[in-house]
């Protein structure tokens, strides 16, 4: 059997014969020309005084536990010891959380680039500098959570500032270098290549256009600078893959074009925005590709109300292929362009509709104004801000178009909502007996006769309700 099998194999071979490359066996292995030593110092010296530690102190408020020990049962009283305070209500709520990132100076007055999680919700924010042991208060001007970039700013005139590359020309195999403060250990330089180019569908940001590298991005090393050879800025550092907690060659920075643009609204206008086209989208599937020309875009799947996209007759089950001529390849890409747009700017916007290519421009209206920011009802519920169900929430909130009901944008701290047990992402969808569609429908009905009001609230597909007073 053995033989057999040895033979047919020959015979496979025979037939199936391939003809494989082999690279030049004459080569010359080479020293550094004079005995040099190879160094990267020329390329990061200037880079490394341009990037910053940073330290935070936020307060972290906790709900005190408002317990009797006494009504417990002996063993519990037991266990917990007779010396644990019997009224917990004089235990701290409130927590100091200190915590550690980079930032990267991007201007000579002292404005300063990082993530917008390595200074959210702080009190303080610290600054030192890779040459000055001096600390510096640093103001926070702006923060995007969507692209997770902030601006802070020094008062200090006259600082070493990067220069930014265009982040539009790298390719894989591109050698970097990740300069930050890891783990708190003070600034720290490590090598890698570029791995990838335009990564999304991570998760980690709403906006992704991912640089993928494998040069070493540790805890601390959020909103530091990873630089091209030059030493020119190439991105931010924002976020690593891993399993053990520290590095393990997959991390991402968010691409210098982006920042700029960010950044600059930040500081110039105080904000960003975007904008706004009105669609859901998806990317082709396989199966769907069949009936489509083109075989990438981003597929229409859902067209919004008096939107931009609706004005201009754009219909489920169109593919857009390009914006003003660029190449739309999946549906983050789309996204990607439509939020580094301005609103009200006109765009052109080539699609495939039945295997034939049309155009149509449009205006772009404001993310914000489309998506109607929340409203606060103090006098229904002090501390609960509400906003009416759309599109952009029922995606966000992983909800079926045939959800209805108005979300729960914001809580304030110690306000009567809290103290209810609303949290934001709420869905409330009824009053006692009536039903919630929208803001006017949840003020009538609970201003509909006095006494106790039964809110039904969905929270993370479960339905809860609270008893309001």
């Amino acid at each position: 059997m053995k033989r057999a099998i040895i033979l047919s194999s020959m015979l496979a071979l025979s037939l199936y014969a391939i003809d494989l490359k082999d690279a030049p066996r004459d080569f010359n292995r080479v020293m550094p020309e004079n005995g040099a030593v190879l160094s990267y110092y020329e390329a990061i010296k200037d880079a490394k005084n341009c990037v910053v530690n940073i330290s935070t102190k936020k307060t972290i408020k906790q709900k005190g536990l408002d317990m009797d020990l006494n009504q417990l049962p002996p063993l519990f009283r037991e266990f917990f010891g007779k010396d644990f305070p019997f009224n917990m209500q004089n235990m701290p709520k409130n927590r100091v959380q200190n915590s550690l990132g980079s930032g990267v100076i991007v201007s000579k007055d002292g404005y300063i680039i990082t993530n917008n999680h390595v200074v959210e919700n702080s009190d303080e924010i610290i600054v030192t500098l890779s040459n000055d042991t001096k600390e510096y208060k640093a103001k926070l001007i702006g923060s995007d959570p969507k692209s997770d970039l902030a601006v802070i700013k020094i008062d200090k005139k006259e600082v070493d500032y990067i220069k930014f590359a265009d982040s539009s020309l790298l390719k894989e195999g591109d050698i970097v270098f990740a300069i930050g403060n890891p783990f708190g250990i003070g600034e720290s330089v490590t090598q890698g290549i570029i791995s990838a180019i335009g990564k999304s569908g991570m998760g980690i940001n709403e906006y992704e256009n991912f640089i993928q590298t494998d040069a070493s991005i540790n805890p601390g090393n959020s909103g530091g600078a990873l630089v091209d050879s030059r030493g020119a800025l190439v991105g931010i550092n924002t976020a690593i893959i891993t399993k053990s907690g520290g590095n393990d060659g997959v991390g991402f920075a968010i691409p210098a074009n982006m920042v700029k643009n960010i950044a600059k609204s930040l500081i110039e206008e105080g904000k960003v925005e975007r904008g706004f086209l009105g669609v859901s989208i998806g990317d082709l599937s396989e199966d769907l590709k069949d009936f489509y020309i083109n075989k990438s875009g981003a597929f229409v799947l859902d067209v919004g109300e008096d939107t931009p996209a609706s004005r201009a007759k754009l219909q489920r089950g169109d593919l857009i292929i390009t914006i003003d001529g660029q190449s739309v390849k999946s549906s983050s890409e789309l996204k990607n362009i439509i939020g580094s747009k301005k609103p009200n700017e006109n765009i052109e916007i080539e699609y495939e509709r039945n295997k034939k290519i049309h155009k149509t421009s449009l205006k772009l209206d404001s993310q914000e104004k489309s998506q109607s920011a929340g409203m606060f009802v103090d006098d229904i519920v002090s501390g609960l801000e509400i906003q009416n169900l759309n599109d952009n929430l029922r995606q966000k909130l992983n909800l079926p178009k045939v959800s209805k009901g108005v979300v729960v944008t914001n809580v304030k701290d110690s306000s009567t909502a809290s103290e209810l047990g609303f949290m934001v992402g709420d869905l409330i969808i009824q009053v006692d007996t009536i039903a919630v569609n929208n803001i006017s429908d949840f003020k009538n009905a609970m201003k509909e006769s006095g006494g106790k009001k039964i809110v039904y609230i969905q929270r993370k597909g479960i339905v809860y309700a609270l008893v309001i007073k």
